[in-house]
């Protein structure tokens, strides 16, 4: 984990100056992907950085990206990147984005980072301490759901996936329901500003890096 921290840093820097560049672009360019999400050349330009980087530094690496596909994934080393996690926040100029970096050593995920470049924050988690711009967080010990701060993504997605009913009954009981989502909802769990974080649908470069941060920070996280 620490021989490979400063390079993972310098990942999230570099390409945060590359977002932020497009950032707020009246004139950003948006289409739509097969899958009906949308990208940016902000999202292909920066995992572009971020794969040249990992192919010069350590060329016997893995990559996985979201706009760039696979490279090499059965490596002993594999990286996966999400240049912009929350693009339809990006696009609207709500600064809930960022970049998200994770190293898995033989499949386990060894190394989590959330960079979010407006706000500055930079998030690091190797699954037994998170730390969020140079500070130790951890989650917020609150058993109580009466007086529990509750975050997803998209509503429609956990009313499709829960049902309308489930889903009603859960956001009641919480004393606040927001969708802070993205990686952004997964920052605010781990640095105890909330205490749950509900996303139904990722893919394996949005869960897998939450990983290390959610568990460093002491906090629980599955997919069932």
């Amino acid at each position: 984990f620490e021989q490979f921290l400063p390079f993972a840093q310098s990942l999230a820097e570099e390409s945060g100056q590359l977002i932020l560049s497009h950032y707020l672009d009246p004139h950003l360019q948006v289409e739509c992907k097969v899958d009906g999400t949308p990208v940016t050349r902000a999202d292909r330009d920066a995992e572009n950085l971020m794969r040249k980087r990992i192919e010069s530094k350590y060329p016997g690496h893995g990559i996985i990206g979201e706009e760039g596909g696979a490279l090499n994934e059965d490596a002993e080393f594999t990286w996966l990147l999400d240049p912009i996690d929350g693009t339809k926040s990006f696009i609207a100029g709500v600064p809930l984005f960022g970049t998200l970096i994770c190293l898995k050593h033989l499949g386990k995920p060894i190394l989590g980072l959330i960079h979010q470049p407006v706000l500055k924050q930079m998030m690091i988690g190797n699954g037994s301490k998170t730390i969020l711009n140079g500070n130790e967080v951890k989650v917020r010990n609150h058993y109580d759901l009466k007086g529990s701060t509750l975050l997803s993504t998209d509503e429609n997605d956990a009313r499709h996936r829960f049902g309308d009913e489930k889903w009603s009954e859960l956001t009641s009981k919480v004393a606040t329901y927001r969708t802070w989502g993205d990686c952004y909802g997964y920052l605010l769990l781990a640095s105890s500003r909330a205490d749950a974080m509900i996303d139904p649908i990722v893919e394996s470069w949005d869960f897998h890096v939450m990983i290390p941060i959610v568990e460093g920070a002491g906090g629980i996280i599955t997919d069932h």
